[in-house]
């Protein structure tokens, strides 16, 4: 940055702070809901001035976990859960666990 050079949102000052940035306006093009046992997770295709996005949210009691995926990589990570999903379906079954209740003899 040049010294006499007007800050920008998200620059160093010199302070060393940060100007926050302002907040994007987003745009929902399309909502779906999936509800999986206790869980339920929310796909949101949304738009804001930089782009398309992808944000996946997992509602979990009263937590709210995101990830955002841009529109860009949507086929990548598209090709990968589909790939994880049917060897999830190839694999065999998962041992039983501790908590499991053993067969009756």
């Amino acid at each position: 940055m040049i010294a006499n050079q007007p800050s920008q949102p998200g620059d160093p000052r010199p302070d060393g702070t940060v100007e926050p940035r302002p907040a994007a306006i987003e745009r929902s093009l399309k909502i779906a809901h999936v509800r999986i046992e206790r869980k339920v997770f929310v796909l949101a295709l949304k738009e804001n001035p930089r782009g398309r996005f992808l944000r996946i949210t997992e509602d979990f009691r009263d937590k709210h976990e995101s990830i955002i995926i841009p529109s860009t990589g949507l086929g990548e990570f598209t090709r990968a859960v589909a790939e994880m999903a049917q060897l999830a379906g190839e694999l065999p079954p998962p041992p039983p666990t501790a908590t499991t209740n053993p067969p009756a003899a």
